[in-house]
């Protein structure tokens, strides 16, 4: 599909020196798709080396993790860190702590992050990182000492103005604690602007967990007042159950839309009455803590139909939000969400749709939201918990959720405006594409070639 020499001759160099690497190859074919337009109006990006270097991480970082369960029993996980691009800032991204994580997920979280971060307009670099370690079903003192052995490794790499890592699958609110704690027992100094998603004594941001969730519904909506939709007239159905779900859940009810479905790696279930009381968007919070990871305690305790061993894109609703994790729908699952008429896809959770799916659905006229314009709000939130950690305050709630509107906002606009600049209609996905890459380019050849 792509015609540029230039893009072709790259593509094909990713493709015969990372193609093993799947997940990777997928989010560069689905950004270069978008850019053929940009490159062909910049034929200087081939005489500086551009998309080349921009393929490339700037460092990529495996290592060993040993550490002693409660059995006296060692441990052997394997950690990465990759830091994809520094160009407008440091390095900017979570750690996930999953027993799928490998090197290529690890590359295509910190490659889209690169593209994502640029797009909220803070000076946020590119990274991720993470392990195939698993917290599920581990104690507490297991988790600690998992934490502070990779911390004992990973802290030579990062620091508030070098790399600051967040949260992500696998990893909260506790696990942050453990892993700042033995950041500043090695290191010996107050550095809490080191990781973000702190809890609040110790230097979070209030709205943090929230973040993702409300920066999402706050895109969608923006998106929603384009097409001249009332977003109180809406059904939605989301997967996962955790924080981006409970998040976007609470948000949605707030504003007057219906979440009808939730889901887990047991299966899903269909509330066709809405999760939308408090007491059941919060018993979401109490799932996601129990640390089960089953969405059926839900239908249990509302009474509901369980639909185990089932994704939930077989629901009819007008807006499908995949919150979980990336490619739960395929070409397959996307043939039966036009079939329910479904209107809008919102990629909450990185790249959850398959690039064949995203054609399908764009073919078919739906609108697609990408995950690296619509999740932003997670790492700008992120960022500004740094910017408090840096001036030694903190700001209200009401200041941090009014920040957050105004930057998913922006992030709509900007993506809407760069795709009509190049003759795209109103495509969020490749202007989200289009807005992220240009201010890293243009950044990349102010700096030169390093």
């Amino acid at each position: 599909m792509i015609k540029n020499t230039y893009l072709k001759e790259v593509l094909e160099k990713v493709r015969k020196r990372d193609g093993n690497e799947v997940e990777f190859l997928q989010t560069v074919e689905e950004v270069f798709k978008s850019l053929e337009v940009v490159v062909d109006r910049h034929p200087e990006y081939q005489q500086m080396g551009l998309l080349e270097r921009l393929t490339e991480p700037e460092r990529s970082i495996t290592f060993r993790i040993s550490w002693v369960d409660d059995n006296g029993q060692v441990q052997v996980n394997r950690g990465f860190r990759v830091q994809w691009n520094g160009a407008i800032g440091p390095y900017k991204g979570g750690l996930r702590f999953h027993p799928t994580m490998n090197l290529s997920i690890a590359k295509f979280l910190a490659f889209e992050q690169t593209f994502k971060n640029s797009l909220t307009g803070l000076p946020i670099g590119g990274g991720k990182g993470g392990s195939d370690f698993d917290p599920r079903g581990r104690s507490d003192g297991e988790i600690m000492r998992f934490c502070q052995a990779f911390m004992t490794e990973l802290y030579r790499h990062i620091g508030p103005d070098v790399d600051v890592p967040a949260g992500d699958i696998g990893v909260g609110a506790r696990e942050i604690g453990y892993l700042y704690g033995q950041y500043k027992r090695i290191k010996g100094v107050w550095e809490n602007g080191v990781l973000t998603g702190k809890g609040l004594a110790y230097g979070g941001s209030l709205i943090r967990p929230e973040a993702t969730g409300y920066g999402a519904v706050y895109y969608a909506n923006e998106m929603f007042k384009h097409e001249n939709v009332d977003i109180k007239n809406l059904t939605f159905a989301l997967s996962g159950f955790g924080n981006v779900t409970w998040g976007s859940a609470g948000k949605i009810a707030e504003l007057g839309g219906k979440v009808i479905t939730i889901s887990g790696p047991d299966g899903y279930v269909h509330d066709p009455d809405g999760v939308s009381t408090p007491e059941k968007i919060d018993y979401l919070a109490v799932m996601r803590s129990s640390g089960r990871d089953k969405a059926e305690d839900y239908a249990v305790k509302f009474g509901l139909p369980f639909h185990a061993g089932q994704k939930p894109w077989a629901v009819k609703a007008d807006v499908v939000m995949p919150c979980a994790t990336q490619n739960e729908i395929g070409l397959d699952e996307a043939k039966v969400i036009v079939a329910n008429g479904t209107k809008y896809i919102v990629e909450v959770s990185n790249m959850p749709c398959r690039n064949e799916a995203i054609d399908y659905f764009q073919k078919n006229g739906l609108i697609v939201a990408p995950s690296k314009a619509v999740n932003a709000g997670g790492v700008a939130t992120s960022a500004l918990e740094m910017s408090q950690n840096s001036m030694r305050y903190s700001w209200s709630a009401e200041e941090v959720d009014l920040k957050l509107k105004v930057i998913m906002k922006n992030i709509h606009d900007e993506s809407a405006k760069a795709a009509a600049d190049y003759g795209l209609g109103y495509d969020l996905v490749a202007g989200a594409n289009i807005a992220g890459f240009k201010k890293v380019a243009e950044a990349m050849i102010a700096e030169g070639i390093i």
